[in-house]
């Protein structure tokens, strides 16, 4: 794996911080477990124009889980999708970097998301659409573990199924906390990837902080035909920041002043 998507990865994590400290709100946990996911996504396998966001013939994301939405602005931004100095704008009421990803006003977001569970319907709905139209874009969509608990998860999990839509790929960051505590203790998901399988799907389960497990799980996927896959993937919640790390707590709290300093020295010592 290049060294270059280490750094991506890295600079990703530093956006997040500061972008949720500058906010004084937003979800860092689940940001943080998810950016190698979206690093090799933007920076390796999706087919997207940072100049021409709405190009017709482009791969789409989802982010289902849309309380994550610092990890998917970080990429955009280092993916040349608008301005990084934009980042430290998070939440600010004049702001087109809100608190959940709008695509009426953000470049490169395709869908507007937020609402738990609704992610994957719409994954579907544009996969067959690219099918409909002829084309053969990727639709990839990532999900939260708590996220799995919305029924309608599962209904669209049948569908894409049942539609043999090969081309939806998803991911689930399954870094085993939300917002109310431990995924076991509120409702348990268990196990994921016997689920999706029940469902039809095709399933691998990876280390979801691993850059080459990731990169290498999504080509596994694009060889898939005839149904969809979901790469279950291990994550810890508020990756690379050790007193985030596996912490309940920074599901849904920003740093301070010091917290943030504390965190960004960290991110920045190798």
């Amino acid at each position: 794996m290049a060294q270059d998507l280490a750094a991506v990865a890295k600079q990703i994590r530093r956006d997040i911080i500061e972008e949720t400290a500058a906010a004084g709100s937003g979800h860092p946990g689940g940001s943080l477990s998810s950016a190698e996911i979206l690093t090799v996504l933007y920076f390796d396998k999706m087919n997207v124009d940072p100049a021409n966001p709405r190009w017709a013939d482009r791969d789409r994301f989802v982010l289902s889980k849309g309380h994550a939405a610092p990890v998917l602005y970080a990429a955009l931004a280092e993916r040349g999708f608008f301005p990084r100095e934009d980042l430290k704008t998070l939440r600010d009421i004049h702001s087109h970097l809100q608190g959940h990803p709008n695509m009426n006003d953000t470049p490169g977001v395709d869908m507007s998301t937020g609402s738990l569970g609704q992610g994957l319907s719409v994954a579907n709905g544009m996969a067959l659409a690219g099918r409909l139209d002829g084309k053969d874009y990727w639709v990839y969509c990532l999900l939260g573990d708590g996220e799995i608990q919305e029924g309608q998860v599962w209904e669209a999990a049948m569908s894409s199924a049942h539609y043999k839509l090969d081309h939806v790929i998803a991911f689930v960051d399954h870094n085993k906390l939300q917002i109310d505590g431990p995924n076991d203790k509120v409702m348990t998901v268990n196990p994921v990837d016997e689920k999706f399988a029940a469902f039809g799907w095709h399933v691998q389960v990876i280390d979801g902080n691993d850059l080459e497990a990731v990169s290498a799980a999504i080509d596994a996927a694009k060889a898939e035909t005839g149904r969809p896959s979901v790469i279950v993937c291990e994550t810890l919640k508020g990756k690379g920041v050790s007193f985030m790390e596996n912490q309940v707590g920074w599901h849904g709290k920003a740093p301070n002043a010091e917290q943030a300093a504390e965190a960004l020295a960290e991110l920045s010592a190798e």
